[in-house]
C-alpha cells in the first residue's frame, strides 16, 4: 500500500528539511523512497512515491501539502468562472518531466520486480478543488454536482484528463500497472457515483487503455460501489478493511481480482491477533479468481516497520 515509507526511519531521515510536494517532484528523492520499502520489506511489487495532489501542482494549481492538515488549495474551485480558469492549465510533458525520470530512475533500480503508477481519482481531485482542503463529508462538492450540474461535469472532465496523463506518463516510463486511488468517492451514494462520477473515472483509465498494463481501482469506504468501481474499466479492485474479502467478491460475481485488506489499524496488535487477522484475509480471498494481499488503506507511520517484514514473510508462507 502506498505510504510504506512513512514508517521507516530511513524515510523520516531522507525527508528531514524537504517538504511533501517537493520530494515528489525531486526525481532522485522520489525513486529512492519508492524503493526504501522494497529493501526493508521484501514486497513483490513497489508503488511510485508520489501524492494525489502532485498532478495539480504540475498543471499550475496552487496547493501545498500543510503538515497535520493535508492538502491545501490557495483558492476553491466553485463557479463556472472558476472552471473555465482552471480549465486552461494543463499537464505538459515538460511539467510531467520529474515524473517519468523518478519512475525511469526506479524502474532501472526495481530490475525485475514491478513497479505500480499511481494518481487520484477525478472525484477525489475534484473534492479537493471544490473544498479547498481536506473534507469530512466533501458538501461543497456534492452540492455543486447537483446545483450546478455542467460545472461539474467540466470540473471532473479536467480532472480526469490530468490524471490520465499523469498515470500515462508513468506507465510510459516503465510502470508496469497503474492504481487510481480515489478517497473520497465513499462519501457518495451509488446513484451520485454512476451519474456523476463513474464517466470521469472511465475517462481517467482510458488514458492507459492502449498501453497494455492491468488497472487497479481503489477507494476507502467503497463497499457499496464496488461492481461500479470496477465496471469503469479496472481489471482489479482494491477492497478497504471494512468489509470482508469473501463478501467484496460475492459483490462482484467471483469474477474479479481483488487486492487488500489487511486492517492497518491491527498492525499495532499482539502478533497472534495480527497473525489470525492476516490469514483471514488470505483464506477469504481465496474467494477470488486472485487476489493482491495488502493493506485496506495506508500504513500508520507509528508502525514498527520489524512487523510488516514479518506480515509479508507470512504471506509468502501462505
Amino acid at each position: 500500500m502506498r505510504q510504506a515509507g512513512r514508517s521507516l526511519p530511513e524515510y523520516r531521515a531522507l525527508r528531514v528539511g524537504t517538504a511533501m510536494l517537493d520530494a515528489c517532484l525531486d526525481p532522485a528523492l522520489a525513486s529512492e523512497i519508492t524503493l526504501q520499502p522494497v529493501r526493508r520489506h521484501g514486497v513483490d511489487a513497489a508503488i511510485f512515491f508520489s501524492d494525489i495532489v502532485v498532478p495539480l501542482r504540475l498543471a499550475g494549481v496552487d496547493v501545498e501539502i500543510k503538515p497535520g492538515v493535508g492538502p491545501v488549495m490557495g483558492a476553491p474551485v466553485r463557479t463556472a468562472d472558476d472552471v473555465a480558469r482552471l480549465a486552461e492549465l494543463t499537464l505538459s510533458d515538460e511539467a510531467l518531466a520529474p515524473v517519468t525520470e523518478g519512475v525511469a530512475r526506479t524502474v532501472a533500480e526495481l530490475g525485475s520486480t514491478p513497479l505500480i503508477g499511481f494518481a487520484g481519482a477525478p472525484f477525489t481531485l475534484a473534492a479537493y478543488l471544490v473544498e479547498g482542503g481536506p473534507s469530512r463529508d466533501h458538501l461543497a462538492a456534492r452540492g455543486l454536482m447537483h446545483s450546478d450540474p455542467s460545472t461539474w461535469r467540466a470540473l471532473m472532465t479536467w480532472a480526469a484528463d490530468v490524471t490520465g496523463a499523469f498515470l500515462r506518463a508513468q506507465v510510459l516510463a516503465g510502470a508496469s500497472a497503474a492504481q487510481l486511488f480515489d478517497s473520497w468517492a465513499g462519501a457518495l451514494s451509488l446513484a451520485d457515483y454512476t451519474g456523476h462520477v463513474a464517466p470521469s473515472s472511465e475517462r481517467a483509465l482510458d488514458a492507459v487503455r492502449d498501453l497494455g498494463v492491468r488497472t487497479v481501482h481503489f477507494g476507502t469506504g467503497t463497499g457499496e460501489l464496488l461492481a461500479a468501481m470496477r465496471d469503469v474499466g479496472a481489471d482489479v479492485v482494491g477492497v478497504d478493511y471494512r468489509i470482508p474479502l469473501d463478501e467484496a467478491s460475492r459483490r462482484l460475481g467471483g469474477t474479479t481480482p481483488l487486492q487488500g485488506n489487511i486492517d492497518p489499524a491491527l498492525l499495532a496488535a499482539p502478533w497472534p491477533v495480527l497473525e489470525a487477522h492476516v490469514r483471514d484475509v488470505v483464506q477469504r480471498g481465496r474467494s477470488a479468481p486472485a487476489h493482491v494481499v495488502n493493506l485496506g488503506h495506508g500504513v500508520p507511520p507509528s508502525t514498527d516497520p520489524a512487523v510488516l517484514t514479518r506480515v509479508v514473510e507470512l504471506v509468502h508462507s501462505l
